[in-house]
């Protein structure tokens, strides 16, 4: 328990100082981190209601189409900001310099099996992650809300 405090105090803090400086630069400094584009996704809590920002890699895009891994790390637990937009899937999202308002959802089985081999790929800790945890990791596509 004391574990995932100290886990989960340490990435609020790398997220805070991230999106501080990610965000007074316009995106210039820290918008990309082991070769992928940086996403700074808002979602909306989902016990609290509260806009929540954090910052996200993300290793496969297509036109629009933005791809995030609800890896933690290769935690047991799933990440707070997937829990949210898996409730609410209205997002938003700062990825090289645009503002985006989009729609969140988790890749079906197949849309995963094609994804994951270009994921890790790109990072191949993501593959690494997997191996670590029993839980199934998440790929989460999000598109332009209508």
């Amino acid at each position: 328990m004391l574990q995932n405090q100290v886990k989960d105090a340490a990435a609020r803090l790398v997220t805070g100082i991230h999106r501080a400086v990610f965000t007074a630069s316009g995106g210039r400094v820290g918008g990309r981190v082991m070769r992928m584009p940086v996403v700074m996704l808002t979602t909306t809590g989902r016990k609290s209601g509260k806009r929540r920002t954090t910052m996200l890699t993300s290793p496969v895009q297509e036109g629009d189409t933005v791809v995030l891994v609800a890896s933690y790390g290769g935690d047991d637990r799933h990440p707070a900001w997937y829990l949210n937009l898996r409730d609410n899937p209205d997002v938003e999202v700062t990825m090289g310099g645009h503002h985006r308002h989009m729609r969140a959802r988790v890749a079906t089985p197949e849309e995963k099996d094609a994804l994951w081999p270009r994921i890790v790929e790109v990072y191949s800790d993501y593959g690494s992650y997997q191996t670590r945890t029993t839980r199934e990791i998440p790929v989460v596509i999000l598109e332009p809300r209508p």
